[in-house]
């Protein structure tokens, strides 16, 4: 795999982590139910852990762009399908714009000169 694509995995998986850390955060009850309160630190220390392996490659502005717009939108889709959550339509074309902007920064991002491998 190169180092590009496992950047990229990696980034991937820290959303996936900062996600899961996210909607455990929810189902911690202000952290009175045990395992999502484990969950919650252990998703978002994985997320921190990852991200910084990915900032050795990519630019620190694109990564949190990503990082931050597509969990985001994950979370608000995720809560939606899964908690029962409601979403208003104006907030559905929020996501999408978010979506959008996530996919703007990344084509029109610059990769980073000399970065290490990950």
């Amino acid at each position: 795999m190169s180092a590009s694509a496992r950047a990229w995995f990696l980034l991937a998986a820290a959303i996936a982590c900062e996600v899961g850390g996210t909607i455990s955060l929810k189902l911690a009850e202000g952290f009175t139910e045990p395992v999502p309160s484990v969950t919650v630190v252990v998703g978002y220390g994985a997320a921190f852990v990852l991200l910084a392996l990915v900032l050795k490659s990519m630019s620190v502005g694109v990564v949190y762009a990503i990082w931050a717009g597509v969990g985001t939108a994950l979370v608000a889709i995720v809560s939606f399908a899964f908690l029962g959550e409601e979403i208003e339509w104006p907030a559905w074309i929020g996501i999408a714009l978010i979506v959008g902007g996530v996919v703007l920064v990344e084509a029109y991002s610059q990769p980073t000169e000399g970065g290490g491998e990950v």
